[in-house]
């Protein structure tokens, strides 16, 4: 299984369930930082059109391209069927934002062989690790070659 920094640098494209455009929740600051560190994002909300101004689908089962990572805003109540739902959709990690955690939805990761993470800040994860998807972009303080 592979660490939280990871899963995160090697995604492109995170789908992320239960975004919101309420900029006073973490479910929009968290993947609007994502998005503006160079990663793409597909919002997952039955609820909007939109946010930050891509079009959103109802379900992971509504995406019409592959992602490499689903990012869960939603209670831990949810985290079951978003689960089974991307394994479903086949996708290769899950991760459950802080706050998040389920045991249930934990064993369907590990039998579906996907990894997964739970009760951890995705945004919290790139600043510790000085992640970027945007090239040529120097990050204060990072000493690595």
């Amino acid at each position: 299984m592979r660490s939280a920094q990871q899963i995160l640098a090697e995604a492109k494209v995170i789908a992320v369930v239960g975004a919101s455009r309420d900029p006073f929740k973490p479910a929009h600051t968290v993947p609007l930082q994502i998005l503006r560190h160079g990663w793409r994002i597909r919002p997952v909300n039955p609820f909007v059109d939109e946010v930050f101004g891509i079009p959103t689908v109802p379900t992971l089962a509504d995406l019409d391209e592959p992602v490499d990572l689903v990012n869960v805003f939603r209670p831990a109540r949810d985290a079951v069927d978003v689960v089974r739902q991307a394994v479903a959709i086949k996708a290769p990690a899950v991760w459950l934002q802080s706050g998040i955690v389920s045991a249930e939805a934990r064993r369907i990761a590990a039998e579906a062989g996907i990894d997964y993470v739970e009760d951890r800040c995705l945004a919290v994860e790139r600043a510790v690790g000085r992640l970027t998807r945007l090239s040529g972009v120097e990050i204060p303080g990072d000493t690595r070659s």
